[in-house]
């Protein structure tokens, strides 16, 4: 990410977890203001920690104040283990959340995931939702309804998507929001990847994230 990310391991289920820290900028922010996980795209379709859009996810929260770390999911890069279809890999982000809550206890947690990475944070919520310690807001971005049986998610969750998105098609994602009354965010000619497109990511996430 930068000359600045700390890179360092922890233990998964699987073995070792390759991660990645950025913190906001100190000269701007006198005190981190929250914690955010971001999740990157199916592992087996070379989706990386540091895809673009989850870089994209980063640098809006270090520009919102908050720390934000990645995870390499099981099986990419350093991090061990084989691709678990989401299973394995949302104890992996809660074990990366146990982790992280050692440094930043007590801070407004956020997930944050693109694609398959979106699945994996809408489970990790349900089950911090029945812990009874959810984190504070998700933003989704080209959440992958209808790829996976995603969850319900919050109202105040941040939901952006491609308007020409051919890996996952805008109709399924109406499908999932639909009953549960919760609007999402088109960005128009935008693909799966947002090509030329991952400036308005980081705005629209900025713009909206204290008007709740």
């Amino acid at each position: 990410m930068n000359a600045q990310t700390e890179h360092f391991l922890i233990s998964g289920a699987a073995g070792h977890l390759q991660c990645a820290l950025d913190l906001p900028d100190p000269e701007v922010f006198s005190a981190v203001r929250g914690l955010a996980l971001v999740a990157h795209p199916h592992p087996l379709y070379g989706g990386t920690m540091d895809n673009k859009v989850a870089q994209t996810l980063t640098r809006t929260f270090t520009a919102l104040g908050y720390a934000a770390v990645r995870m390499n999911f099981r099986g990419v890069g350093q991090s061990e283990g084989t691709h678990d279809a989401g299973i394995g890999e949302t104890d992996d982000m809660g074990a990366l959340l146990a982790h992280m809550r050692q440094r930043f206890p007590s801070l407004p947690l956020a997930l944050a995931g693109f694609s398959f990475g979106t699945f994996v944070q809408s489970r990790l919520q349900q089950r911090l939702t029945e812990q009874g310690i959810p984190a504070d807001r998700l933003v989704l971005i080209g959440a992958a309804a209808g790829k996976w049986a995603m969850p319900d998610i919050p109202a105040n969750t941040i939901l952006i998507h491609g308007e020409q998105d051919d890996t996952i098609p805008l109709s399924a994602v109406l499908d999932w929001l639909r009953p549960q009354d919760i609007p999402v965010t088109v960005i128009p000619g935008a693909d799966h990847f947002f090509h030329r497109r991952l400036h308005h990511i980081k705005q629209l996430v900025i713009s909206m994230w204290d008007k709740d």
